[in-house]
């Protein structure tokens, strides 16, 4: 018999449980042992989970236990899980995580703790969709080409709602915070931040960059408006929030930003609060992984499959994926200035006399090229020009950026919008 401990007893640690118990007979046969959980944490014992198990708000009694076998741990946060886990690991026991802030940071000194200790983390990863194992396992013949995926279901929810039913930002945030797709404070979701850790999680499986999310380019959605929507619908786009990680020789590039891309790919037609991720290897080709991204049922599959594995084999196979540096330790992180793109601008503009010629000088000043420019009153003082470039060195659209904004006839700081 496998034990479990779970540290972190919410909504996804109570539907661990819950499935462990409701199906074992299924789980056992898989398994080829029975699991069950023995004990919990929680912050809160007055608090009914339900559940016939131990329930304590004391970490050490799981991890002083010698009859777990694994931890699950479902926290939450960077420095207290780190300690736990790190423990947990040193104690001999096998590891379950959802946690993908633990992992942005603190990835590969887990690595060099767990050794040939069962670390396992599908779940923090678009929830119940497999794309660790199948980054790890299934695509692992392959070089890596890129990675392109819709990773939080709170944005694309919202960017969803704001394209089909012309709902602006502010009240669609409402919304989304109304149904609990949003926190109180939404900043995380729809800053990029949550969609850039699982990027960076996807990244060191896939190429073994190191990298911590400061490091990386994280845009959000916030600065999105329903002119931007309707030149997206004009040009034949879909707006969405993309994670972004493309090899490029012996740079990778990664990057979590609002996007534009063509209508007719197939990670344009994700819609609402689910996931998608596209990987291309360069022998399989493109294959694209969908499914729910959060939820306490999805999530908590994720986990019960991961405690599943460990059970079948008492170990895991490296963390990361790989015992040798990856790619002959060549990779190395392209600087965010010479990311190369295609552009689109919203530059809210003084409407008189002589203002077009001068922002399209100072396009040509910088290097960059229009494709398409398109000018929007907004009332008889002022209008948009909305302008799609061809490919352009992101230091140059920054720096025109910053030109732009210090203008006397430019009314705010532009709004900037990546094409893929």
């Amino acid at each position: 018999m496998i034990k479990v401990g779970i540290i972190g007893v919410g909504t996804v640690g109570t539907s661990v449980a819950e499935i462990l118990r409701d199906n074992a007979d299924v789980i056992s046969a898989r398994a080829g042992v029975d699991i069950v959980v023995k004990s919990g944490v929680v912050k809160n014992l007055q608090k009914d989970r339900g559940l016939d198990i131990i329930i304590t708000d004391n970490v050490d009694d799981i991890l002083d236990d010698s009859e777990i076998d694994i931890v699950v741990e479902l926290m939450g946060g960077v420095d207290e899980p780190f300690a736990v886990v790190k423990k947990a690991l040193e104690s001999g026991k096998a590891v379950v995580t959802a946690n993908k802030a633990l992992l942005a940071y603190h990835r590969y000194e887990l690595q060099d703790i767990a050794k040939d200790i069962a670390f396992e983390y599908e779940a923090s990863v678009a929830g119940g969709i497999p794309i660790i194992s199948a980054l790890r396992d299934g695509l692992s013949a392959n070089h890596i080409e890129s990675i392109v995926g819709i990773m939080n279901g709170t944005c694309n929810y919202m960017m969803t709602k704001m394209t089909d039913e012309g709902v602006a930002y502010d009240a669609i945030l409402k919304e989304s915070q109304e149904l609990g797709y949003a926190e109180a404070d939404p900043s995380f979701d729809v800053g990029g931040f949550d969609a850039a850790h699982k990027l960076l999680i996807l990244a060191s499986i896939a190429y073994g960059i190191d990298a911590k999310p400061e490091d990386i380019l994280i845009e959000g959605i916030d600065k999105v408006s329903q002119d931007d929507i309707a030149f997206a619908k004009e040009f034949g786009y879909a707006l969405k929030l993309l994670c972004i990680a493309k090899k490029d020789a012996n740079e990778v590039e990664l990057r979590v930003h609002a996007a534009l891309i063509n209508k007719d790919e197939m990670i344009a037609k994700i819609d609402g609060v689910m996931n998608a991720i596209s990987v291309v290897g360069d022998k399989v080709g493109e294959t694209l992984y969908y499914g729910p991204g959060a939820g306490g049922d999805a999530t908590a599959s994720a986990v019960v499959a991961n405690i599943i594995d460990i059970a079948r084999s008492g170990k895991s196979t490296p963390m990361l994926g790989f015992n040798r540096p990856m790619e002959g330790n060549k990779l190395t992180l392209k600087p965010t200035a010479n990311i190369e793109s295609k552009y689109y601008l919203r530059i809210n503009v003084s409407d008189k006399a002589g203002v077009l010629a001068k922002i399209t000088k100072i396009f040509e000043e910088n290097s960059i090229s229009v494709a398409t420019m398109l000018q929007r009153p907004v009332d008889e003082n002022s209008a948009n020009l909305l302008i799609a470039t061809h490919i352009a060195r992101e230091e140059n659209i920054q720096n025109m950026i910053t030109i732009l904004t210090d203008l006397d006839f430019v009314n705010s700081t532009p709004v900037m919008i990546r094409i893929v």
